[in-house]
């Protein structure tokens, strides 16, 4: 299968828009963002955990990124609840479940081997920093190479100046509204826009947002 499999084209996708498709787990739905593959594919996805739904045991080849948007996603290592971010490295193994349901943001197949350190970040803990511009803060979540994953809070009138994305930039809207030239962009947008790509990004009445880039070089 290969939905929006081209790494060179930009992407936006209003996610609360999308049906909801079963997995071949009883109980856990998905909402396709981009894939490259069948059961086992690069990928990135909304899915959904009814409540006392487990997933197999398996394998990420490829590695595993997620944030928890609603309810508390688990494992055997522990209970991650809304608002954690979490990196199971290339070959690591879990048996995933959720007693009262949750929904993530996950991405797989999409780590280099090397980067083999586990993250497991509650984001509502983590600090924050002053960004480039005022009005906007910065919380890093993880760097490797020339991958940098953060959230980014945008103060309400928060511009930022033209740029460019060298290796790309990936963004999912957690909360509020973010805006550029180019469009606006509601809660539960995911966008990807290919290396080199330039833009002047803004929010009228502030945000929050999942930021990853430098990561698709290719």
């Amino acid at each position: 299968m290969k939905l929006h499999a081209d790494l060179s084209q930009r992407v936006v996708i209003e996610s609360q828009s999308l049906e909801w498709k079963d997995s071949p787990i009883l109980g856990v739905q998905r909402r396709m963002l981009e894939r490259d593959g069948d059961e086992v594919a690069r990928a990135t996805s909304i899915v959904r955990y009814v409540a006392n739904s487990q997933f197999s045991a398996h394998t990420h080849g490829g590695g595993e990124e997620f944030l928890v948007l609603e309810g508390t996603f688990s494992d055997e290592y522990g209970d991650y609840p809304a608002g954690t971010y979490v990196r199971n490295p290339v070959g690591s193994k879990h048996t995933p479940f959720s007693k009262d349901g949750c929904t993530i943001l996950v991405k797989l197949w999409q780590m280099h081997p090397e980067d083999q350190e586990r993250v497991a970040i509650a984001t509502d803990q983590n600090a924050w920093s002053n960004g480039l511009v005022k009005g906007l803060r910065v919380s890093p979540l993880h760097s490797y190479g020339t991958e940098n994953v953060a959230l980014v809070k945008w103060e309400a009138g928060t511009k930022f100046p033209l740029h460019s994305h060298w290796g790309g930039e990936e963004i999912y809207v957690i909360d509020g509204v973010f805006e550029d030239e180019l469009g606006v962009y509601p809660k539960g947008t995911w966008l990807r826009s290919p290396s080199g790509s330039r833009h002047t990004p803004f929010s009228t009445n502030g945000c929050l947002i999942y930021v990853k880039t430098g990561h698709l070089q290719g």
